[in-house]
């Protein structure tokens, strides 16, 4: 099972879309709607600060703390092993679960209009 835990449907093309599309003349294989949970990448910032030779005030922050997930299942649980639910998160937010979560994806290949907004993806990627 599929299970898109971002804000916005994701659709998934194919390989054999070109990089851009008139949305008319091309369908998507499959479309995931938003479950309406959305997961993200928890942040907290630690201060500001002045570093030298940079004349903008930089902020300090950790980007991690995913919010919006379901529990992970246990190491070495079949689940774990061979996940049956796939969960479609941000790419930022998968990246900073790698390696603690076997259930997650993210779009990959971005599919473009023709005006240049991604309108889809030709297939899902598993960071490791």
């Amino acid at each position: 099972m599929l299970v898109n835990l971002t804000p916005h449907p994701i659709r998934i093309y194919g390989w054999s879309v070109p990089d851009r599309i008139d949305q008319a003349q091309h369908a998507p294989l499959l479309t995931l709607e938003p479950s309406g949970t959305v997961a993200r990448i928890g942040q907290i910032d630690l201060g500001t600060q002045h570093l030298l030779h940079c004349p903008a005030p930089v902020e300090f922050v950790e980007f991690r703390h995913a919010n919006g997930l379901p529990p992970r299942p246990a190491k070495g649980s079949p689940e774990w092993e061979n996940p049956t639910t796939w969960y479609v998160v941000s790419l930022a937010l998968a990246l900073s679960e790698a390696g603690h979560r076997p259930d997650l994806l993210v779009p990959y290949q971005e599919v473009r209009n023709l005006e240049g907004t991604v309108v889809g993806c030709r297939s899902l990627a598993h960071p490791v």
